[in-house]
C-alpha cells in the first residue's frame, strides 16, 4: 500500500516510519524545505530511541521518502495522512489553521478517490470541516472526485514511540463509510497478525477518545500531586499510599506516581483543548479545570521548598538541575516542569547549571544564556547549594554520592521524581515529595 503522511513532526515522522517498517510505501511531506533536506541526509530533528536507525533502512530499501511537494506523492498513494500540529490558541482551543491549509491542498489537488485520515489530535467536529474544506476546494475547480475522511488519532508516548506503534494497546479508527473502514483494515493488517485491537467507531468519537485518554491519565497524576501534599502535612507516605491502591485492580497501578507535575506535548494542550471544547459546548469540565490548576502549582513545589529550607535566603546561592526535558528518553522541553524551576530561581536571583543527556540544545534554544550548561551531572553540582532532581533519567539513579559530596557547597538533593532514599545519602538533606522527611 501507498500512503502520504502530511507533516514531519514527531506523529507523522515516527508514523511514517513504521508503516514503511511494515512494507508500505510512504511519502513524508512537510513544508519546511531545510527540515526536509535534512531528512534526506539522514539527520532527524526530534530525539527518540531506534527512530534514525528505521528512518535510514527504510530509505535505503525504498520505501520511505521525504518531499517538499504534496502533488508529487498523492497520484499513487490510496492514503493521505494529516499529520500536522495543534497547538493551542490563546483560548487553549486547538488552533486548526494547518489542518485546514492541508486539506485544502488536498482539495486542489486530487483527481482520484482518496481517503483522508486525520491523526492530528484535534477537537470534535474537525473530520466535518475537513470534509468540508475539501470538497469546497473540488468545487471550485468544477471536479468530480470522490473521498472520505476518517480519524485515526495517535496514542504514542515519546521515549517508547516505535514500540508503541508497532505493539500499540490498541487502534482508534473513526470512519462512516464501509469503503474507509476497508482501507483501514488492510493498513492495519500486518499488525492484526498479533491479534491487537482494532477499534472502529464513529468518527466523532474517535476524535474524542484521544482527548479523554490524556485527560484522564493527567487526572490521575494531579489527583496523587495533591494527595502528596496532604502526605505531608499529616505524615503519611505516598510511596505506601500508591501501592495501597495501586493493587485495586478497579484502579491499577499505572499513572500513580507523586512528582514535580507532567509536561510535553500532549497533557497540557489536550487537558487545555478539552476544557476550551467544553466551555463551547457551555458544558463545562470542572474537573480538568482542577487537573490544570493542580498541575501548575505542582511545577513550583520544588523551588517552595528550596526556598523555605533557606529561609527565604536564596539570593545569590548557586544550584544544579539534573534533567531538563519533560520526561526521560526525549529531548522534548514543552510545558517541562524544569522551564518554571528555572524562571523561578532565576527571579529570586539565584545562578544555575544544568545537565541533560540528550536535551541541552532544546534547552538552549528556550533558554538562552541565562543558566550554565554543564557537560556533566557532575559538572554540574560544583558550588552548588541545592541539587535538584527534576528528570527521572536512569544515569541519575545511582551517581556516586562521595564524589558529589566533594564538589557540593552544601549536600542537600531536592528530588522531584521521589526517586532517592534517605538512607542512601549518607550526610545529605534529602526533601522529597509527599514523603516522610528523616
Amino acid at each position: 500500500m501507498t500512503i502520504t503522511i502530511v507533516g514531519t513532526g514527531y506523529v507523522g515522522l515516527v508514523s511514517g516510519t513504521c508503516f514503511a517498517e511494515l512494507g508500505s510505501t510512504v511519502y513524508c511531506v512537510d513544508n519546511n524545505e531545510s527540515k526536509i533536506a535534512s531528512l534526506r541526509k539522514g539527520v532527524i530533528p526530534i530525539y527518540e530511541p531506534h527512530l534514525s536507525t528505521l528512518v535510514k533502512h527504510n530509505v535505503e530499501a525504498s520505501r520511505l521518502f521525504f518531499t517538499g511537494n504534496l502533488a508529487e506523492a498523492l497520484p499513487a498513494s490510496e492514503i493521505i495522512f494529516i499529520a500536522v500540529g495543534t497547538p493551542p490558541d490563546e483560548d487553549g482551543s486547538a488552533d486548526l489553521r494547518h489542518v485546514l491549509a492541508v486539506a485544502e491542498e488536498i482539495g486542489r489537488q486530487i483527481d482520484s478517490y482518496k481517503l483522508v485520515v486525520v491523526k492530528s489530535t484535534v477537537p470534535v467536529g474537525t473530520c466535518y470541516r475537513v470534509k468540508e474544506t475539501i470538497q469546497k476546494e473540488i468545487d471550485k475547480r468544477g471536479a468530480n472526485v470522490s473521498f472520505d475522511v476518517a480519524s485515526n488519532p495517535e496514542f504514542l508516548k515519546e521515549g517508547a514511540a516505535i514500540d508503541d506503534f508497532m505493539k500499540p494497546d490498541r487502534v482508534v479508527v473513526g470512519v462512516d463509510s464501509d469503503k474507509a473502514k476497508e482501507l483501514m483494515t488492510r493498513l492495519y493488517q500486518p499488525m492484526m497478525l498479533n491479534n491487537f485491537r482494532v477499534l472502529f467507531m464513529d468518527i466523532a468519537s474517535s476524535e474524542l477518545t484521544k482527548y479523554a485518554a490524556n485527560a484522564m491519565l493527567a487526572t490521575r497524576i494531579s489527583f496523587m500531586n495533591e494527595l502528596s501534599l496532604l502526605c505531608e502535612k499529616v505524615g503519611a507516605d505516598i510511596h505506601q499510599i500508591r501501592q495501597g491502591i495501586g493493587s485495586d485492580e478497579r484502579i491499577g497501578s499505572k499513572f500513580l506516581y507523586a512528582g514535580c507535575g507532567y509536561g510535553g506535548s500532549c497533557f497540557p494542550k489536550d487537558v487545555k483543548a478539552l476544557i476550551a471544547t467544553g466551555n463551547k459546548e457551555h458544558s463545562p469540565m470542572q474537573i480538568l479545570e482542577a487537573v490544570e490548576a493542580v498541575n501548575e502549582h505542582q511545577k513550583t513545589i520544588l523551588f517552595q521548598k528550596f526556598r523555605d529550607f533557606y529561609g527565604g535566603d536564596i539570593a545569590g546561592k548557586h544550584v544544579a538541575l539534573w534533567g531538563l526535558s519533560f520526561k526521560p528518553q526525549t529531548d522534548d522541553m514543552r510545558e517541562a516542569p524544569s522551564i518554571v524551576l528555572i524562571k523561578q530561581l532565576l527571579e529570586a536571583g539565584c545562578t544555575v547549571s544544568a545537565f541533560d543527556p540528550v536535551a541541552m540544545q532544546e534547552a538552549k534554544r528556550i533558554l538562552g544564556d541565562s543558566i550554565h550548561y554543564a557537560s556533566t551531572m557532575y559538572e554540574a553540582v560544583k558550588e552548588a547549594s541545592a541539587i535538584f532532581h527534576v528528570t527521572e533519567w536512569k544515569e541519575f539513579r545511582m551517581p556516586d554520592w562521595t564524589k558529589i559530596a566533594s564538589l557540593v557547597a552544601n549536600p542537600l538533593i531536592i528530588d522531584g521524581r521521589n526517586v532517592y532514599k534517605k538512607q542512601d545519602l549518607p550526610g545529605f538533606e534529602l526533601l522529597s515529595i509527599g514523603l516522610k522527611q528523616a
